[in-house]
Order: C-alpha cells, then structure tokens, then sequence
C-alpha cells in the first residue's frame, strides 16, 4: 500500500531556491560559530568534572544553580551558576559538569558534591555514599585527543563512503552524495551553535547516525535512477531524476516520518541524559531528508552536465 500516490512533482525546478536556502543556514551557522569562538564543546572535549548527585525527592534546580552562584574553596570564589546544572532521570537526580580550572583546589569533586548537598541537607540520603552517583574527570590532553578522534571519524566515515559509492555507482553519485551528508552535518552543527547547546561525545554519534540515515535515503533514490537511466534512455537526464525521486516519494516519507516520531519521541520524554543527542537526531532526519532530494540530486546533474 503506497502512504503517497504517484506524484510528478518538478522537483529540480526549485533546487535554485533550495540551494539558496541551504546556503543561508549554513552561513548563519558558520557566521554563529565564528563569532563564539567554534562549536560550544562538553567536558568530554575541553576537559572538566562531572558530579551526580541523587537526593531523596524532587529538588528544584534553580534553587542548586543560585547556591552555587558564590562558592568559596581555599581563599578562592567560584560561580559555577553558568555551568551546565541539569536533572536526569528524575528531578530528585541532578548532575553538574565544570570546565577544566587552572588552581584547581584539591579534593574538588567531593567539595562540588558537598556544596550542593548543603542546599537540601534535608533529602540527603544517611548513608553519603547514595548520595554521590559518580564522579568523572577528564583531563585536557585527553579531551584533545577525543576531540581529534571525533573528527577523525566523520572524515573517515566520509571518505569511505566516497570510495564505496564510485565503485557501486559512479563517482559523479558518490559527489552528491558526500556534497548532502556534509550539507547535513554543517546545518546541524550550526543549528548547535545558534541555540548554545554543547558538543558532547553523544552529539557526535548522533552526527554519525545522521551522515548514515541520510546515505540511506541518498542510495534508494540513486539506486533508482540508475534503473531510470537503463529504461528510460531517450529521456533526458534531469527528467530521469524527476522521476525517480517522485517513485521514490512513498517510500522517503514514510521512512522520514515513522524516524521523525521515534526521536521525536525520545527528545520528549527520554530525560536530559539523550536531549542532545535526540535534538541532533531530529534536526538530522530533517535536514538529511531535505538534502537527499534538493543537495545530492542537483549536484549530480551538474556533475552529468560537465561531463
């Protein structure tokens, strides 16, 4: 059963304004960054320490984010009220994660952990040790170095796929298939940029997840039209691609919308600890959907054109 009947939809015709379009959000991205410095990094990047806490009841985190707006440790005072401070899993829980600091005082984490206790002695379990969940520290060389391995991974990831997609197809296809993916990560990652939120290890394996869904939407529609290209020899290029995407159309929305829910659904109700990772899913199937028809297809035909 097709959700979508047959359509013959002009697609191609408005890939001008697409492109127009694609090219202002990715600017305003690149404009975004530029002027914050680069992308806004998590500790997993940068360096820094994460405490979780779990308190009896529910506590009201803006209550914790006050209390922690003056923090005195050795003859230092700290605002940590700008820090990322956020429940998880239930408000009862609450996780706080600070940069890397120069004279960083001795026994940090557990002082971090007390102070926040102070705020609600009240919840705080009797036995201290169901209060501190965990406590994490990541140094800055070892933020670097994950740092450089994410990027080394989206880069591999894309090479790989340029070099199976000009053996599968062609390489004219594997262009405008790298051309959407990297349209794809760059809207997200300024999309991140513009609303502040952080860059963490999870983000980044949403990215990946993003450059694999949107490749799978790629494929089936060139898979098509290289069936098209086969039956369809008196027609011209651009119309083949037409209609390939337009056969292809039942299948792109269903597999977009039932993606769509699904994350959707994550972002709404599964907790801060998959926020990020849930708002870059959603951005993604968006984006990658968008991109599969209006980034990867007109880069074909320009590439068929030139050659």
């Amino acid at each position: 059963m097709r959700i979508v009947k047959e359509t013959n939809i002009d697609f191609m015709s408005g890939s001008f304004v697409a492109g127009l379009l694609s090219a202002g959000l990715i600017l305003a991205g690149v404009i975004s960054m530029v002027m914050n410095g680069g992308p806004k990094l998590s500790i997993d990047f940068k360096g820094g320490t994460m405490v979780a806490v779990n308190f009896t009841e529910p506590v009201d985190i803006n209550e914790i984010r006050s209390a922690m707006t003056d923090v005195s440790l050795d003859g230092q005072s700290f605002d940590f009220s700008k820090e990322e401070i956020k429940h998880f899993g239930d408000e009862s829980n609450v996780a706080i994660r600070l940069a890397s600091l120069k004279n960083e005082p001795p026994q940090f984490s557990q002082r971090v952990a007390d102070k926040i206790a102070e705020v609600y002695p009240e919840l705080v379990p009797k036995d201290r040790k169901d209060f501190i969940l965990s406590m994490e520290k990541v140094g800055p060389k070892v933020g670097a170095e994950l740092s450089g391995d994410a990027v080394l991974a989206i880069f591999s990831a894309l090479a790989l796929i340029l070099a199976y997609i000009s053996i599968r197809f062609e390489f004219k296809y594997a262009v405008g298939a790298i051309a959407a993916l990297t349209h794809d990560v760059m809207i997200t990652l300024g999309v991140f940029s513009l609303l502040g939120y952080e860059i963490s290890l999870a983000v980044i394996a949403a990215f990946l997840t993003i450059v694999g869904y949107s490749l799978n939407d790629t494929i089936v529609i060139f898979d098509r039209v290289r069936e098209n290209v086969k039956g369809l020899k008196s027609a011209n290029f651009r119309s083949v691609i037409n209609q390939s995407i337009n056969e292809s159309l039942s299948r792109t929305i269903v597999t977009s919308v039932t993606t769509f829910l699904v994350v959707l659904i994550l972002f709404l109700v599964g907790g801060e600890v998959i926020h990020s990772f849930a708002f870059a899913m959603i951005v993604g199937v968006i984006v990658g959907t968008y991109s599969s028809i209006f980034v990867a297809s007109p880069v074909v035909i320009k590439m068929a054109k030139e050659n």
